[in-house]
């Protein structure tokens, strides 16, 4: 409903002719402009094209007047693109109006040149034509006219053996020789249509030559003469030749060489023969026939052509290319250094050679004898060779000194003039002559003249006996006056013995130290006396060793006794010598005056001292302080001393922080023994110690484990065997009811030298003491006793059972008593309180087996029986 007459001259029809160029216009139109616009209108625009094509375009050519135009893209063809197309044309203003109207182009025909086809329309044609092909159609032409219309085909030049047909078809008329015609033609070939338009196009024609001539040899010479030994690429000859076939240009020819030969070669192309391989005039067979045939075959194709051959020979001069030569070319020879001038040493000529086959070329001569100490030696002759010693040679000769081995230089040299410079380039140049060397290696074996010598006559070491074994302790040196030194050896061959030890001395066979494998003892040997040899496999010398013993405090103080045990009473007055015991001591190295004496262990309340304490070899033992047991500041009644005896006291302090100082020891046991009224408030204990210090180290991470895993097995173990125990004794032991006729067993362990007893004993008897005035209660069996309580009436002793103890190591039991199994219940047992326990300490002798209080408590049994006594006399002993 918006459409509105907005294209003026639309629609329409009108024409454009084939071929139009870009840009040609095709039809002018405009547009109008709604009243309502004030912007103006867009380009009208080509939408669509029937048919569909790309050919047209709308350019604006003025205000508001448009015109359409090809594009060129594609050229419009009247013979192959539609005739007509109907261009629909859009334009839209810009309040919205639009108008659509179709313009129809008309295409009109138009008369075109002929156009080539084929290979012809894109590039020049070059046609090849073997010489003495006979006449016949070489090529076709192919053009066409755009408008189908008949065309007509001609070729210039004229006087040119081809001709073209009406059908474009191009004939040779006649047999072409390559030889003799023309080897190129250019030929114009164009083509016309009825109107008189044409076209033109070259085609090129090329004469190919054909191998139908034998190639001959241009060259005369047939001998040519060489010397040897020429480098690879040397030209020997220039062989030339020629192919009528190519009479007018550059031969194309292959050489070769027919005969199998390794010295030459030649060029396939140029013909050149050069030398390839070496050529040696002194090697066979050369040496036998120094002519060389060489058969040259030249051909005009590599393969199937014609060819022509021609032998030639090469004569081989010799020239002196060979110096003499020396195998070996280095010569080592050995002489004594003793030995006396003009003594034959080498003879070069036998060998050495020259294999030049000319014999002006092999002769040579030794000269320029040189080289370190050629001074020493001589040629006898050039000619000979021989070389002998000028004079005799001491190595141990300052000016020789350090000289074993002279290197000498002899040069070999052609007396012709050489020719080898390039063929050995390892030769020395001398002027104009190359000469070969000739290495000399003179070693002068050095003889064993002199013996060797000590540096001293013989040597004195001081040693402390206290060096340990192995110890390096001085070092013997000897040298002889040979060069080069010899290699001493050292030994001991007499000394250095003992009465326990065969070698106490050892000493390095290579460098002379002396060390030794066994202690050294002043107080049995103060000096050893050794003799060292020093022998160079030859010749030796000996030398006096004396090795000083020096004194050491390396012995301690033994004394007699070293253990001793006795009793002493509680009441001992302070300031006794206690049993009158002394000590005597001995030291194999030290003053009796250097003794001290002190107690380190057991001096519990520094009971007991040493008198003297130092300055003697003999001390006694004593009381320093009384004991008191009362107050409880005492409570050992056994005490071990370990004393301690230095050999020191002489020196000063300074000198006890630097000297070496021995300790002996002596270890006493003493008992101390109470009165027989001492009451003993307390029960005498004892205390276990274990004194455990970790060594272990992180790296031994297996002790542990060992250590536990045993631990385990132990338990385990013992858990077995108590397991087995009791099993045992559940079947031995009677029933309860006869528990009075069966013995009572009981285990006591020992656990250190100090046993705690706890005494449960009757007091049976009673006494006045006579001091005192006082009543006290005595046990008829074992003697122990009490203060009697003035309330407390005497006990019976009831029938009792007792079972020894372990014996500590001074002999002392413990017996514990137990009431018989036989007491009516309704008896109350009267225990005994603190006070009436006491403790008290046995007699030296009254210790018995278990077996005899076995025997003893049967027969006491017995006994009370036969009495009928309702309580048994007392049976235990202390």
């Amino acid at each position: 409903g918006r459409r509105s007459q907005l294209l003026k001259g639309l629609p329409a029809t009108t024409t454009v002719e084939e071929n139009a160029a870009a840009g040609v216009s095709v039809y002018t139109f405009n547009v109008t402009v709604s009243p309502l616009s004030s912007e103006g209108v867009a380009i009208p625009t080509i939408v669509n094209s029937n048919p569909l094509t790309k050919a047209f375009d709308i350019e604006p050519k003025g205000d508001l007047e448009y015109r359409v135009v090809t594009t060129g893209n594609p050229v419009l063809d009247y013979e192959t693109m539609p005739k007509s197309f109907d261009l629909q044309i859009f334009v839209e203003d810009t309040t919205g109006r639009t108008d659509l109207n179709i313009l129809t182009v008309q295409v009109t025909d138009k008369n075109e040149r002929p156009v080539f086809r084929g290979n012809m329309a894109i590039q020049t044609v070059v046609i090849y034509v073997l010489e003495g092909t006979p006449p016949e159609c070489i090529y076709q032409v192919d053009a066409a006219d755009p408008e189908n219309a008949e065309l007509n085909y001609s070729l210039l030049p004229a006087p040119v053996p081809f001709l073209v047909l009406e059908s474009g078809a191009i004939f040779s008329t006649k047999e072409l020789d390559y030889e003799k015609d023309p080897h190129c033609y250019f030929l114009n070939i164009t083509v016309t249509d009825p109107d008189g338009l044409s076209s033109s196009r070259t085609v090129t024609i090329n004469i190919i030559n054909i191998n139908d001539e034998r190639p001959y040899f241009t060259t005369k010479q047939r001998v040519y003469r060489i010397p040897e030994e020429q480098s690879p690429g040397t030209v020997v000859a220039n062989i030339t030749a020629k192919d009528p076939d190519d009479e007018d240009s550059s031969s194309r020819l292959f050489y070769s060489i027919q005969s199998s030969d390794q010295y030459f070669s030649i060029n396939p192309s140029t013909g050149v023969l050069h030398v390839t391989g070496r050529i040696d005039r002194d090697a066979f067979p050369l040496r036998l026939h120094p002519n060389i045939s060489v058969i040259v075959r030249v051909e005009d194709s590599p393969s199937g052509g014609h060819a022509r051959e021609m032998e030639i020979t090469i004569i081989i001069d010799d020239i002196n290319d060979n110096p003499p030569g020396c195998n070996p070319s280095t010569f080592r020879k050995e002489a004594n250094e003793n030995m006396t001038a003009g003594t034959f040493l080498l003879g070069l000529r036998n060998y050495c050679k020259d294999i030049d086959v000319d014999p002006s070329n092999n002769r040579f001569n030794f000269t320029g004898l040189s080289g370190f100490g050629s001074n020493n030696f001589a040629l006898e002759s050039t000619v000979s060779g021989r070389l002998v010693m000028t004079e005799s040679i001491d190595l141990e000769n300052p000016a020789n000194l350090g000289v074993e081995v002279y290197s000498l230089t002899v040069r070999v040299q052609d007396i012709a003039c050489p020719n080898y410079s390039s063929k050995y380039p390892f030769y020395i140049s001398f002027d104009i002559f190359l000469c070969y060397i000739i290495y000399i290696y003179i070693r002068i074996k050095p003889v064993n003249e002199f013996f060797p010598v000590f540096s001293n006559l013989s040597y004195e070491f001081n040693v402390p006996e206290i060096t340990k074994v192995g110890s390096s302790i001085g070092r013997v040196n000897a040298r002889d006056k040979d060069w080069p030194s010899s290699v001493i050896t050292y030994s001991i061959v007499a000394g250095g013995g003992s009465r326990d030890y065969t070698n106490i001395f050892w000493i390095s066979p290579t460098k002379g130290d002396v060390k030794i494998l066994a202690r050294l003892d002043y107080e049995t040997t103060q000096k050893h006396v050794l003799t060292v040899q020093a022998s160079d496999q030859e010749k030796t010398a000996t030398a006096s060793v004396t090795v000083n013993v020096l004194e050491v405090n390396d012995e301690e103080p033994v004394c007699s006794p070293n253990f001793y045990s006795f009793q002493i009473p509680v009441s001992l007055a302070v300031g006794t010598n206690i049993n009158g015991f002394r000590i005597e001591c001995q030291d194999r190295d030290s003053d009796p005056r250097s003794f001290r004496y002190f107690i380190n262990e057991g001096n519990v309340n520094n009971h007991f001292t040493f008198s003297p304490s130092a300055g003697s070899n003999t001390s006694r033992l004593i009381l320093a302080s009384r004991f008191d047991y009362d107050s409880g500041l005492d409570t050992n009644w056994i005490y071990r001393l370990r004393v301690y005896i230095t050999d020191d006291n002489l020196l000063s302090a300074r000198d006890k922080a630097t000297y070496l100082i021995k300790t002996g020891t002596v270890t006493l046991s003493i008992r101390v023994i109470p009165n027989p009224t001492t009451v003993i408030a307390t029960t005498p204990g004892f205390t276990v110690v274990t004194k455990r210090e970790n060594l272990y180290s992180e790296s031994a991470w297996y002790v542990p484990f060992v250590i536990t895993l045993g631990s385990l097995l132990l338990l385990g173990l013992l858990g077995y065997l108590g397991f087995l125990l009791a099993t045992w004794v559940r079947t031995r032991c009677p029933p309860a009811g006869k528990a009075d006729s069966a013995p009572l067993i009981h285990f006591t362990f020992c656990l250190s030298s100090q046993t705690m007893t706890k005494l449960n004993t009757v007091f049976d008897g009673e006494a006045r003491d006579p001091v005192t005035g006082k009543m006290y209660e005595f046990n008829t069996r074992s003697g122990a006793r009490r203060w009697k309580k003035s309330n407390e009436p005497l006990q019976l002793e009831p029938a009792v059972q007792v079972t020894p103890s372990a014996t500590d190591d001074s002999g002392q039991g413990t017996d514990r008593v137990e009431a018989s199994s036989q007491k009516k219940p309704s008896e109350k047992r009267k225990e005994p309180t603190a006070e009436t326990k006491a403790a008290a300490k046995p007699l030296a002798g009254q210790s018995e087996t278990s077996g005899q209080d076995g025997l003893r408590l049967q027969k006491q049994k017995e006994e009370s029986e036969d009495r009928g006594l309702s309580s048994s006399a007392p049976q235990g002993r202390y």
